[in-house]
């Protein structure tokens, strides 16, 4: 608790004291992932948004189980591989945790290349995971992540451990993300197309510092209402086109 002016014991200047060096701080180590800046204050406590999103996850998973189950025997009959695709991703703080997805692509399609950005056209992607992507039902398995506190419904997308090692070299304040739980939807997803070049991580770099600057229930519930619309094709009704090309 904070202590009154009152109750605060007198500090004595000296002019010798004045001159003298003052001491270095103590280097503090550097973690893997840069340190996580001071957040603005946040109107609810944030535990209890960790808890309405698991409400919300598990509300969520009701009517999405059936989806769920449908795809994965989909996925099943119409490629090799297994259905649930998991990948490791950086999350709060530079976390690393197991992230789930239906999987959208042939199986083993990195085993050659490593971890790559999926392009328009890419044709790692199968034809049944060209739909599920349109649709983002295979972001469906990400709302047990929710449920295990690693990710939010909002927040900034976690990328892959090898590509943030490399776009932390090359895109100045990238490790700022980092500072708030990873979610299934962003302020930077509803407005931009997914990740295919430096420019469009430094486009959407600017769309997370927003959220994390501004981050309030009211721009939390129309991201999610926007993911909705846009779900639904109907994202001219909310997006505003961004001042700088992501091509």
């Amino acid at each position: 608790m904070v202590q009154r002016a009152s109750r605060l014991s007198p500090v004595r200047f000296s002019p010798r004291s004045a001159l003298r060096t003052p001491a270095q701080p103590a280097l503090r180590r550097q973690p893997p992932w840069g340190d996580s800046p001071a957040l603005p204050p946040y109107p609810f406590n944030e535990q209890a948004k960790a808890a309405l999103d698991k409400v919300m996850a598990v509300l969520l998973l009701i009517p999405a189980i059936p989806i769920l189950l449908g795809a994965m025997v989909l996925v099943r009959l119409t490629s090799r591989g297994p259905a649930i695709y998991t990948q490791t991703r950086v999350g709060r703080g530079g976390r690393v945790f197991t992230l789930y997805k239906i999987r959208t692509m042939y199986h083993d399609c990195e085993k050659d290349t490593g971890p790559t950005w999926s392009r328009p056209g890419d044709r790692r992607i199968t034809p049944l995971g060209r739909v599920l992507r349109k649709l983002h039902l295979d972001e469906l398995p990400q709302l047990f992540n929710v449920l295990k506190g690693e990710m939010s419904l909002v927040g900034p997308r976690p990328e892959r451990p090898e590509i943030v090692q490399q776009l932390r070299e090359q895109v100045v304040g990238y490790d700022r993300r980092h500072a708030v739980t990873p979610g299934i939807t962003g302020f930077a997803q509803i407005h931009l197309p997914p990740d295919s070049c430096l420019r469009s991580v430094r486009n959407k770099l600017v769309y997370d510092l927003f959220y994390i600057r501004h981050r309030s229930w009211r721009l939390e519930l129309f991201i999610l209402l926007a993911t909705g619309l846009k779900m639904l094709g109907l994202k001219r009704l909310y997006y505003r086109a961004p001042r700088i090309p992501t091509e």
